[in-house]
C-alpha cells in the first residue's frame, strides 16, 4: 500500500506540458504589475538571457490567503530553466494562476495556465540536473520518461518540496530555494487546491 501511495505521488510531477520540443522563447512586452510591486526594489522589467542572469536571482510568489515565498533561484546550476522561469515572471505569465496540485507531506505543484495540469506555454526546456530535493527546493515538473527519456523541464509547472524527497533526486531539474516564508509553504502544504498565485516576480533583491 505503502509503495502504491508513493508511485501515485511521484506520478503527479510527470504529467505537465505538452510533448512538443523546442528551445524557450524569449519573453517580450511589459509585466503587468501592481503600483506597489513596481516599487519594491531589484524588480526586474527587462529580458533576461543565460548569459546575462544576475549573480543574486530571486523569485517572489505572492499567495492569496497564505502570504509571500522568497526564492533564491540556482542561477549557475539552471541558467536555462532559471531564465525561463524569471522572463515568464517577468512578462507577468504566472500572475492569478494556480497551485492546482497539493500532496501533503510531498509537493506542492502550479504553473498551469488550463489549471489541470496539461497545460504550459507550448515548450519545454533542457533538463539541468544537479541539485538535491530538500525541504524548500523548488524544481520544474515534466512528462514521464517514456515519452520524454531527455527529461526536458515543462515550460511553466514547478512545484516546491514539503520535505526532503530523495526519491525524486536525478529525474528532476531543481531551480530554487525557499528563503523566506517556509511557514507559508507548511500552510500550503495542508490545503486545498486551488490556491491563487496573486503575483510572481523576478528581481535582484
Amino acid at each position: 500500500m505503502v509503495k502504491t501511495v508513493a508511485l501515485l505521488a511521484v506520478m503527479f510531477l510527470v504529467w505537465g506540458c505538452p510533448a512538443k520540443k523546442v528551445e524557450p522563447i524569449k519573453p517580450a512586452g511589459d509585466t503587468a504589475m501592481s503600483q506597489k510591486e513596481s516599487a519594491q526594489p531589484g524588480i526586474l522589467k527587462d529580458t533576461l538571457t543565460p548569459d546575462n542572469l544576475p549573480e543574486k536571482l530571486f523569485l517572489t510568489v505572492k499567495v492569496k490567503d497564505f502570504g509571500t515565498i522568497k526564492v533564491e533561484m540556482f542561477t549557475k546550476d539552471a541558467p536555462l530553466n532559471v531564465c525561463n522561469v524569471a522572463n515568464l515572471a517577468i512578462k507577468g505569465f504566472y500572475n492569478g494562476l494556480t497551485f492546482h496540485r497539493i500532496v501533503p507531506g510531498f509537493v506542492v505543484q502550479g504553473g498551469d495556465p488550463k489549471g489541470d495540469g496539461t497545460g504550459g506555454p507550448g515548450y519545454t526546456v533542457p533538463a539541468e540536473i544537479k541539485r538535491k530535493h530538500e525541504k524548500g527546493s523548488m524544481a520544474m515538473a515534466r512528462l514521464s520518461d517514456e515519452v520524454n527519456p531527455e527529461k526536458r523541464s515543462s515550460g511553466s509547472q514547478f512545484y516546491f518540496c514539503l520535505q526532503p524527497l530523495p526519491q525524486l533526486d536525478g529525474n528532476y531539474t531543481v531551480i530554487g530555494k525557499i528563503v523566506e516564508g517556509m511557514d507559508v509553504l507548511d500552510r500550503l502544504g495542508q490545503a486545498r487546491p486551488p490556491v491563487i498565485m496573486e503575483s510572481v516576480t523576478a528581481s535582484t533583491e
